[in-house]
């Protein structure tokens, strides 16, 4: 794994439990500036938790998160308030307002974090469709009007909305047809690799893992069992980690740019 820049989440020790069930067990974890980083494992692994704690959402038992340089657990009110407009999330649902259009859906973190003079907010809403791949005119639909490819689009167009340093995605290709999967990988691609966002996701998806994550981490047993490229993951003689990646026998498609240059070369 090779350094990029300083670490923006830094994840030390720590221990989760839910009554007798511990789901983590002095788990440790940093992704620096710049990565896009893929966290998978089994069911009860504690992914999801993990981004949880990450986000602030909810606090370990034991040890320390920090994001961005802020500790998630010990600061105050003003300095999580300032860290949380620093970052983005995109929720597996994607949970945009049905009440709302989606211009008015990426438009609300603008209008409760920033003072968007009224004249412009139309402007940066179109400019976050657009970075998501989506046309002014969606901006118009009701969340019910749209496809799933276009409600994923959406939710990140809005995860977008504050210009964040690091994006969250959890699951963000699950429902979505092989063709839009790839797509959408294809832009997350785009704004770690063209925009510097760092990017850290759950996923099932192998397309996503060998085709786009520079980086996977993977949990079990309470900790991370293995951490690095595709390649050495899946190097790693884990039963899951085997059994995983075992169910995936074609060639990954050479969208990552090292894998590229390998195939071109051979």
């Amino acid at each position: 794994m090779s350094a990029m820049g300083d670490a923006v989440i830094e994840v030390d020790g720590v221990v989760t439990r839910f009554g007798a069930q511990t789901v983590h067990e002095g788990l440790s974890l940093q992704v620096r500036r710049g990565e896009l980083v893929a966290l998978i494992g089994g069911s009860g692994s504690g992914k999801s938790v993990l981004l949880r704690e990450i986000l602030g959402l909810h606090k370990p038992t034991a040890g320390s998160v920090r994001l961005l340089g802020t500790d998630m657990w010990s600061a105050s009110d003003d300095q999580l308030a300032a860290t949380r407009k620093r970052f983005g999330m995109m929720f597996q649902e994607g949970a945009l307002f049905s009440s709302l259009d989606v211009a008015g859906n990426v438009a609300t973190p603008l209008l409760e974090h920033t003072d968007t003079p009224p004249h412009l907010l139309p402007r940066l809403v179109n400019l976050r469709l657009a970075l998501a791949g989506l046309s002014a005119e969606v901006g118009a639909k009701m969340p019910a009007q749209l496809s799933g490819g276009m409600k994923k689009r959406a939710a990140l167009a809005r995860a977008l909305a504050l210009e964040p340093e690091v994006l969250f995605l959890d699951e963000p290709t699950s429902g979505l047809d092989p063709i839009t999967a790839r797509a959408f990988d294809e832009l997350l691609a785009f704004l770690n690799r063209d925009l510097g966002l760092t990017v850290l996701m759950v996923t099932h998806d192998l397309d996503t893992l060998l085709s786009i994550a520079r980086r996977i981490v993977v949990l079990g047993r309470g900790t991370v069992i293995a951490d690095g490229t595709a390649d050495e993951v899946m190097a790693v003689q884990d039963p899951w980690i085997q059994s995983y990646f075992s169910s995936r026998h074609t060639v990954p498609p050479a969208t990552d740019p090292g894998r590229k240059a390998q195939a071109d070369g051979a």
